[in-house]
């Protein structure tokens, strides 16, 4: 049983709610369709009106020719069936067009705000919750959601159908429909009693699923790594075991669904044996018509079917409400950057400051602690250090991915917590070491922050980085397609596509974490090109793997275990034969045009 559950824990952001508050919520997304669901309510009721004059109407005919030798006088009686079998369908019809309408529409603006809390989710969300899960979400339990809301509206129609074939009963013979009905409670009392289960079971369904997405999207994601070292059978039986988890829990669910309904049927049945009994007595004795009796056990057999399905669904609500309530989870994330204002972002000189700021991912792992660092508008500093020094934690704050502490952050001497977000991020400049390139042409990509730059504009910006050589290396220049994620380009190619698209965007602060780590001498030189453009009069913070990127920054800050040890230029760091002359001969000195190897260390005045 326990491999079973193993890995369907909630995630961190998961909570419960209570069943009123998540029908509350439901009822909230159906209120902008309340004339649809008006309109879908009135046909429900003459919808089950005609259902239930056709058994009365059948019953009138019994007695009509129990009476009579011939079919004169049931003329009338046929046609009035005829009229309410197409009258029956029609309404049916009309409620079902109506109600997919209304579903889809409370769907469509469901997974519109989903969708909107994903875009609003901060960084270290994505840290803590793979994006497989989080798309199971947006996705399959929506869809869940709108199969339950449309399996409600059905039965709100056999509710009233109940009504009114109740009434009929008591019409008939009072006794015997209250001995019908000493039946209902029994099968309501066998129905809630699976709810608990049901919600279970259901909970942890849609967790299995979700982790067999999240499997299949990053093995799709990994899988030219995967093919590099054959570990496609180690995929495979991976994938094998989470499938093979999801097929249990959803065996379990089948079973829990598959159940109550023929536990109710045979409840029911044996109330059906009890009417059928007694009003069989009754119609010998002649207590009541033939037609009648035959109206009685058509309306119980019709009482039956809704009554079971109302209850039963009890039980499969549970699906609806497991569904809603891990979406309504994923929308009322608490977010962990927290803007203490929405001030409008003026234009950036871009001055930052540092000011005894703490920062930490968990609790248990502090980054920074006290830290302080100015940099003044225009300046290009390059952070250099060890691996989890804080280099990439500087740059994450300032473009407010993630949320800091203690202490301040200062843009031009404003809190950056006061800005508005979306505004102050159009004014940052972010490449990262590897480039992230939407389906579509280079183009699309390059005006991507500017979508109605026009194609000339577009390819001046491209030109301006190594003279234009890269651009024309392309099968179909700037209309390109670059493929799911930039995959048809080249590293170094998706680093110049990337590179153009800063350009055009023009930003205040550019973050930079070293484009040119992964390529070739050529294009590191066109990139370095188009740097020398970028880090023109804007401030710029430069993550550097490269002596060529350090040498061309005003200042070099060395950071160690969250703190600066050293800072200053290139020459006069080196001269102090400190930490960074260390850093530079055990991590740079190769890529210096005159390292001889075997050489030794490079000597302080170089």
């Amino acid at each position: 049983m326990g491999f079973i559950m193993d890995g369907l824990d909630a995630e961190g952001y998961d909570r419960t709610y209570s069943g009123r508050t998540l029908v509350a919520r439901i009822l909230g997304y159906f209120r902008p369709q309340a004339s649809l669901m008006l309109l879908v309510a009135v046909i429900i009721l003459l919808n089950s009106l005609t259902d239930t004059v056709l058994p009365i109407l059948i019953s009138r005919g019994i007695d009509t020719l129990s009476g009579a030798r011939t079919l004169l006088g049931a003329g009338w009686l046929v046609a009035a069936i005829l009229v309410s079998s197409v009258l029956s369908w029609t309404f049916n019809f009309v409620r079902q067009r109506n109600t997919a309408r209304a579903v889809g529409n409370v769907v469509l603006n469901l997974r519109l705000d989903s969708f909107s809390a994903v875009m609003a989710r901060d960084m270290s969300f994505y840290d803590e919750n793979p994006s497989g899960k989080v798309v199971s979400r947006v996705t399959s339990d929506t869809e869940d959601f709108a199969t339950v809301v449309t399996l409600v509206l059905n039965l709100l129609s056999q509710f009233l159908l109940v009504l009114l074939i109740t009434i009929v009963l008591f019409y008939i013979d009072a006794r015997l429909a209250l001995l019908a009905l000493l039946i209902a409670p029994v099968i309501v009392i066998v129905a809630l009693a699976f709810r608990r289960i049901a919600r279970t079971t259901t909970t942890r369904a849609r967790r299995a699923l979700a982790r067999v997405n999240s499997t299949v999207q990053e093995t799709i994601s990994g899988i030219s790594v995967a093919k590099n070292f054959r570990q496609e059978q180690a995929i495979y039986d991976e994938f094998s075991a989470v499938n093979q988890q999801s097929y249990a829990v959803n065996l379990r669910q089948g079973l829990v669904f598959t159940a109550i309904f023929p536990l109710l049927s045979a409840i029911a049945g044996i109330g059906t044996v009890i009417v059928v009994y007694f009003g069989g007595l009754a119609a010998t004795r002649g207590v009541v018509t033939p037609g009648a009796w035959y109206l009685f056990v058509q309306a119980i057999a019709i009482l039956w079917f809704p009554l079971t399905s109302i209850a039963s669904f009890w039980s499969q609500f549970q699906l609806g409400l497991a569904a809603s309530e891990r979406v309504f989870a994923l929308i009322d994330a608490e977010p962990r950057v927290v803007q203490r204002d929405s001030l409008p972002v003026p234009t950036l000189r871009g001055g930052i400051e540092f000011r005894n700021l703490d920062f930490r991912y968990t609790s248990s792992e502090t980054v920074l602690s006290s830290f302080s660092l100015s940099i003044a508008p225009g300046e290009t500093i390059a952070l250099v250090g060890h691996t989890g020094a804080g280099k990439s934690s500087l740059a994450k704050l300032i473009a407010r991915f993630y949320e800091f502490q203690g202490g301040k952050l200062l843009i031009d001497g404003h809190d950056i917590r006061t800005f508005d977000l979306a505004q102050y991020r159009r004014h940052l400049g972010i490449v990262p070491q590897s480039p992230f390139l939407f389906s579509g042409s280079v183009a699309d990509n390059i005006r991507y922050t500017r979508p109605d730059t026009s194609d000339a504009e577009v390819e001046a910006i491209a030109r301006s980085i190594g003279g234009g050589d890269w651009l024309d290396a392309l099968p179909d220049g700037l209309a390109t397609e670059v493929g799911e994620a930039g995959k048809a380009l080249s590293m170094g190619q998706r680093q110049l596509v990337a590179l153009a698209r800063l350009l055009l965007q023009q930003p205040a602060i550019l973050i930079l974490d070293e484009a040119t780590a992964s390529v070739d001498p050529l294009t590191e030189a066109q990139i370095q090109e188009g740097l020398d453009l970028a880090l023109s009069n804007r401030t710029a913070i430069l993550i550097a793997h490269r002596l060529s990127t350090i040498r061309h920054a005003d200042r070099i800050i060395v950071l160690d275990h969250g703190h600066i040890v050293e800072e200053g230029s290139h020459t006069a760091l080196l001269a102090r034969g400190g930490h960074y002359a260390l850093l530079y001969n055990t991590y740079f000195r190769h890529q210096s045009p005159d390292y001889v190897p075997g050489s030794g260390f490079v000597p302080v005045s170089s």
